[in-house]
């Protein structure tokens, strides 16, 4: 049989496609009541970032910019976005190799994974014309926003880690580590060694249902703004693409959630007079006394850590009423 009839198949058994993901985000997007500008930053190495910029005419405090976490993008941010940019720039994008951004082949070791999402958030900062930004990163996006502040600690007056992935070196002891979800531990379980979302992919026209039964909470995080599966359809589409930024994070990390290249271990490495808010869920499975453990290893700097009750993970989408209050107070600190 020719090597072609598989993949000459696979695209039709999953429901999939880029022009699906711009759909399902037009959709979300459609929601901002602020002026927002939609559109592809070509990096020097023809990789191109999708952006999303929100009041992109206030011109005079420093922009804010959201990363999100794995296996998100930009339209998660859509609790946020307007009140977020009420009185400044607010810039979101999809990570390289994530959402509607390029796609390429990340190096398969823990450190050239890192560089190349950091490298490609340095490009896409020059490209976009940014002196200095307030940082914001959640999850893997917090790891990454983190990396970058040790790297370019000029272009960060504020870094602001909600729930970040990656801090924590992985204890020895197994009574010490606190247990993932249980659709954590299940997705793992099927998946053993291939990447943390292939089981999307391999589910063909199950995958949309599945996104939906293992987090049904996501539809009701968005119940405001959506009340049909647009949210779940969002995150499906986003991750039913090829792998790259996917295969990227399973490099940089050990068993699932632990980080090869711990960042306790270099967060001293960010220059001192970098302030920086961590925000965490009251309810995540990410371990929160990480905040104090930052504290101890910046005591000349400041470094403040909250919880939010009544949240989880998501934090943004948990109580977005409240985090948008507390981020906003932080960007009113610098500005």
């Amino acid at each position: 049989m020719p090597q072609g009839w598989l993949s000459s198949w696979l695209p039709a058994w999953r429901p999939t496609s880029m022009s699906q993901l711009k759909n399902v985000e037009a959709r979300i997007l459609q929601c901002l009541q602020n002026k927002f500008l939609a559109r592809y930053v070509s990096l020097p190495n023809q990789n191109k970032i999708w952006t999303v910029t929100v009041s992109p005419e206030q011109k005079d405090r420093t922009p804010l910019v959201m990363v999100h976490g794995f296996g998100g993008g930009v339209g998660l941010w859509i609790l946020n976005m307007d009140s977020l940019s009420a009185r400044r720039t607010l810039h979101t994008f999809d990570l390289l190799g994530f959402g509607r951004s390029s796609r390429p082949t990340f190096p398969r070791d823990a450190e050239g994974a890192e560089d190349e999402f950091v490298t490609s958030i340095e490009t896409w900062r020059e490209s976009m014309g940014i002196p200095s930004m307030i940082l914001l990163g959640h999850s893997l996006g917090g790891f990454l926003a983190t990396s970058y502040s040790i790297k370019y600690p000029e272009r960060v007056k504020h870094l602001i880690l909600v729930d970040p992935w990656g801090f924590p070196l992985r204890p020895t002891d197994p009574s010490e580590i606190r247990a993932p979800p249980t659709w954590v531990k299940a997705v793992a379980s099927i998946l053993g060694r291939s990447n943390p979302l292939a089981v999307l992919r391999v589910a063909g026209p199950w995958g949309p249902g599945l996104v939906q039964r293992f987090r049904p909470d996501f539809k009701r995080k968005f119940a405001d703004f959506f009340e049909d599966d647009t949210i779940s359809e969002y995150i499906y589409h986003c991750n039913a693409q090829n792998p790259s930024g996917e295969t990227a994070f399973k490099a940089m990390m050990e068993s699932f959630g632990w980080a090869r290249r711990p960042m306790l271990e270099r967060i001293h490495l960010i220059r001192k007079d970098v302030p920086i808010t961590m925000i965490y869920g009251a309810n995540t499975w990410i371990d929160t006394s990480t905040g104090k453990k930052v504290k101890m290893q910046r005591p000349d700097s400041y470094v403040r850590d909250l919880e939010i009750e009544g949240a989880s993970h998501h934090v943004y989408a948990d109580q977005p009423h409240i985090f948008n209050a507390v981020v906003e107070e932080i960007c009113d600190s610098v500005d």
